[in-house]
């Protein structure tokens, strides 16, 4: 009889132990296939980088199989021995340091007036503002291109830059105004209490506590400033204005349009630097975008 029961209050135990071991089991199946499917995903997803690196150091005629009888680092020495490149470069520079700083400052400044000063009509202006989101970038871009043509500013530097000194974007300007919410008022009435004016307490009390999503609208500005081709193409139609993304699409400064390799590391190159950026600032990035997301 005492076996009989021992046997019975073993059952229940088998049997939990059975379900823990196949429910371990499909877990380790389903992650099995997690990884292969998101490893199969990277390979597809990398493979065109690849190629392009390889074939960035390789010489005109070879295949890729033929990589180790046809290394070179002729085409990198090409990109820039002869100066060709080094204007559309230097543009491109130029614009991505204006942009990177004004961007920030910009948002930032409009995000403020929006989040901490009260003036008449401030609710309808923000939704009029975020309301530009919705238009279509193509909409606006015969009249601009018309805009910028009148104040003579084609194949120049400033139809990049000059607007972004207005805002530096809508959605910029919100996440600015919801980051700017989340904090503590108390230190900015302290501030006034001491005497400091508006345009004060943005400087020295908003801004510096406002690092995260500084960086990630900067981050953002060089990242779109630096690949950027269709904005550059419209507004820059002399050869002697390109930037790097349009230089090496057009193909029109000193290299032969059958050299697929030195295109190859101009790309290469052009891939590198947000590369790097997004690895160095990836935790800003994130921070950016959740910091004061509980609290709008």
């Amino acid at each position: 009889m005492e076996q009989n029961l021992s046997i019975a209050r073993n059952i229940p135990v088998a049997v939990n132990e059975d379900k823990m071991r196949s429910a371990r089991r499909k877990r380790t199946v389903l992650k099995i296939v997690q990884y292969v499917v998101l490893t199969l995903v990277t390979v597809f997803l990398i493979f065109p980088f690849v190629v392009m690196v390889i074939r960035s150091f390789m010489r005109d005629g070879y295949s890729l199989m033929e990589f180790s009888q046809a290394s070179t680092l002729k085409n990198w020495k090409d990109l820039f021995s002869d100066g060709a490149y080094m204007t559309p470069l230097l543009k491109t520079v130029i614009i991505v340091a204006v942009n990177v700083v004004v961007m920030p400052l910009a948002s930032s400044l409009c995000a403020y007036s929006f989040a901490r000063t009260k003036w008449k009509g401030k609710e309808l202006t923000f939704a009029l503002m975020l309301a530009t989101m919705m238009i279509p970038a193509s909409i606006v871009q015969l009249p601009l291109y018309v805009l910028f043509s009148k104040l003579g500013w084609l194949n120049s530097v400033l139809p990049l830059t000059v607007p972004n000194l207005f805002g530096g974007g809508a959605i910029n300007i919100f996440l600015f105004r919801q980051y700017i919410r989340s904090l503590p008022k108390e230190l900015e009435e302290a501030a006034k209490i001491d005497g400091a004016n508006a345009l004060r307490r943005y400087a020295r009390v908003t801004l510096p506590l406002c690092k995260p999503i500084l960086i990630f609208v900067a981050v953002n500005a060089f990242t779109a400033n630096w690949s950027d081709f269709m904005s550059p193409l419209i507004y820059m139609t002399s050869e002697d204005s390109y930037t790097l993304a349009v230089a090496i699409y057009q193909n029109t400064v000193g290299v032969r349009a059958s050299a697929i390799n030195v295109r190859m590391a101009a790309g290469v190159f052009m891939s590198v630097p947000p590369a790097i950026i997004f690895l160095l600032f990836q935790k800003n990035l994130i921070d950016g975008l959740t910091v004061g997301a509980v609290k709008g």
